[in-house]
């Protein structure tokens, strides 16, 4: 770790935080937040999850309902219950999904409880308001906007050359996964309105925590709200990047870890970073890190290298060890 920055003020500890992102990522994150929320490191977690999904279960129910795809919102909730008998019970139910052949193979319990209270109370806050209190969830979890919305990027075929061809693909799920480089992203609609009580989050938060995540349809995209991107800009909290531990296919092929960091601030100029967590065996050899730390260092912030993965050879953070280190940047 390289010493700590100037910045907004240090704490021994952070009172409350806000992460943001989404998917798998996110529930990483939310994994390792709600630990430190065990040992009293933190008192306050709020999610703010992207709501641009549009395949599986989540689609379906937003394609027929007209509702804000649920699914990335039903994981946030989940990676928030409480490692006792009835937290992990009601993670269980809340992500199981029905197999069978008929109309409901494939959907999400979470996911259908989610729309129904949707349509009772009318209210997505006030919805997973009360999700959250019935599975005893150790946070809060907010869309990040209200309005469904779908993402589009400019794709250029690998290999074209920088005066190649750029093609438009549109949806979440095809964005991921498209063969190509992405040139840009874009919201449709292209300035969708924050979420009210997620910008009051991040205003008032002493941390916000960025990333991981699938870069550009799970993270970035909350820099593409007007409002989140303001408020992540004005917050007097300290911003945590946390980043993948390895470029994914479709989004970020051939992106070195810096590339991660420059593409945030490509969307958001005025982010004051404070750090940047990377998981150390998957930044490279020591140029590769020191052009990280370079790059980390020029946004303001301190570059944290760390263990952070899981043991059994796949590509996800370890919520424990995960813990440790932002236990550690937060008590800075």
């Amino acid at each position: 770790m390289t010493a700590s920055p100037a910045g907004h003020g240090a704490s021994q500890y952070a009172q409350s935080v806000v992460a943001l992102g989404g998917g798998h990522g996110l529930y990483a994150t939310l994994s390792a937040l709600s630990r430190l929320v065990d040992d009293l490191t933190l008192d306050e977690i709020t999610a703010v999850v992207t709501v641009a999904d549009n395949g599986g279960s989540s689609g379906r129910l937003r394609g027929e309902f007209g509702v804000l795809p649920p699914g990335d919102l039903r994981m946030a909730l989940a990676a928030l219950c409480g490692d006792d008998e009835w937290g992990r019970t009601w993670a269980d139910v809340l992500q199981h999904r029905f197999a069978g052949a008929g109309e409901m193979n494939g959907h999400v319990v979470g996911n259908l409880l989610i729309v129904s209270l949707w349509e009772r109370l009318g209210d997505h806050v006030e919805a997973l308001d009360w999700v959250g209190r019935l599975l005893g969830a150790r946070g809060r979890v907010l869309p990040m906007a209200t309005t469904p919305m779908d993402i589009t990027a400019r794709v250029r075929d690998v290999g074209a050359g920088p005066d190649g061809p750029v093609r438009t693909v549109r949806g979440q799920v095809e964005v991921a996964t498209v063969d190509g480089e992405i040139v840009s992203v874009a919201l449709d609609p292209p300035e969708p309105e924050a979420c009210p009580e997620a910008v009051e989050a991040i205003l008032a938060a002493d941390w916000v925590v960025l990333g991981p995540g699938s870069w550009f349809t799970s993270v970035i995209t909350h820099l593409m709200v007007p409002g989140l991107r303001e408020a992540l800009e004005r917050t007097t909290a300290r911003l945590v990047v946390v980043l993948n531990l390895e470029p994914q296919a479709g989004e970020t092929g051939g992106f070195a870890a810096e590339d991660h960091l420059a593409a945030l601030l490509e969307h958001a100029p005025g982010l004051a970073v404070d750090a940047v967590v990377a998981h150390g065996a998957g930044v490279g050899g020591p140029d590769d890190v020191a052009a990280l730390e370079k790059a980390v260092t020029a946004a303001g912030g301190r570059l944290v290298l760390a263990d952070v993965a899981t043991d059994d050879g796949e590509a996800r953070h370890d919520p424990t060890r995960l813990a440790a280190v932002l236990g550690e940047v937060f008590g800075a």
